[in-house]
C-alpha cells in the first residue's frame, strides 16, 4: 500500500504550478486528489494531465460561503494543501487600499476560510494534515511587495498558532516557503522587470535567480516533494514549522 491510501487531499490552486506539482506528488503516494481553482477550463486541463484519482472543483478561496458549501459537497477532507495565492508588485506608497485588501483576501483570507472549512472532519477522524504554501516573503522582507510580504507572514503566524492548538489532536500544521520559483508568479515578475528596466528576459530571470545561493529559480516540483513529505503519517512530529525551499536564501 502507498502510504496515503485511503486520504483525500484538496489542493487550492491546483491546475499549474506549484498546485499541479503538489497534486501529482499526492496522488503518487496514493491520495486521491481535488484540485481547486477559479478556472474550469485550466482545472480540466490540468485533470487530464495528471490522470488519477483526481477531482476538480470551480472555487474562490475568498468566498467564505461559497468555500463552505464546497466542503460540505466534497466530504471528509484528510489533506488541505492551501496554495492559492496571488502577487501584486507595487512600491509601497502605490499600493492601493483594494490591492492590499486583494492580497491579504486571497493569501491569507483564502487559507483562513479553507481551513475553517476542513478542519471539523479531521478533529472528528483524529487525523489531518494542513500544508500551508507561504513564501520566503513570509521570513523576511521583499521590497515592492509590501501587501504580498505582509499576508505570508499573516500565513506563518497563522500556521504557528494552530499548530499549538491542535497539537494533541492527530493533526498537524505547517507551511512550505518557497523561493522564486518557476511559477506563473514568477514570470509576471520577470515581464515587469523587463518593462520597468528594460532588461531581457534572460537578465530579469537572472535578477531573481540570483537571491538564490544555488543561482537558479526552484521548480515545482522540488516544493511539491516537500509538502507530500509534511503529508506523510511518519511526519506526525512535524508541526508549526515554516521550511523554506529555496536554496539557503532564508536559513
Amino acid at each position: 500500500m502507498a502510504a496515503l491510501d485511503g486520504k483525500h487531499a484538496l489542493v487550492t490552486g491546483g491546475s499549474r504550478g506549484i498546485g499541479a506539482a503538489c497534486a501529482k506528488a499526492l496522488l503518487a503516494q496514493g491520495a486521491t486528489v481535488t484540485i481547486a481553482g477559479r478556472d474550469s477550463a485550466a482545472l480540466g486541463n490540468a485533470a487530464q494531465t495528471l490522470g488519477g484519482k483526481v477531482r476538480t472543483l470551480v472555487l474562490d478561496v475568498c468566498d467564505e460561503a461559497a468555500v463552505q458549501r464546497a466542503f460540505a459537497q466534497l466530504g471528509a477532507v484528510d489533506i488541505l494543501v492551501n496554495n492559492a495565492g496571488q502577487a501584486v508588485a507595487a512600491p509601497f506608497l502605490k499600493t492601493s487600499a483594494a490591492q492590499w485588501r486583494e492580497m491579504l483576501d486571497v493569501n491569507l483570507g483564502g487559507t483562513f476560510h479553507c481551513t475553517q472549512a476542513a478542519l471539523p472532519g479531521m478533529l472528528a477522524a483524529g487525523w489531518g494534515r494542513i500544508v500551508n504554501i507561504a513564501s520566503t516573503a513570509g521570513l523576511t522582507g521583499y521590497r515592492y511587495v509590501s501587501a504580498y510580504t505582509a499576508a505570508k507572514h499573516g500565513v506563518i503566524g497563522l500556521t504557528r498558532a494552530l499548530a499549538l492548538e491542535l497539537a494533541t489532536k492527530g493533526v498537524t500544521v505547517n507551511a512550505v516557503c518557497p523561493g522564486f520559483t518557476e511559477t506563473d508568479i514568477v514570470r509576471g515578475a520577470v515581464a515587469n522587470i523587463m518593462q520597468k528596466t528594460g532588461r531581457s528576459e534572460q537578465e530579469a530571470r537572472a535578477e531573481l535567480a540570483a537571491n538564490n545561493p544555488q543561482q537558479r529559480l526552484v521548480q515545482p516540483e522540488e516544493v511539491a516533494n516537500t509538502v507530500a513529505w509534511l503529508c506523510m503519517p511518519e511526519s506526525a512530529a512535524m508541526n508549526g514549522q515554516a521550511i523554506a525551499v529555496a536554496g539557503g536564501e532564508v536559513m
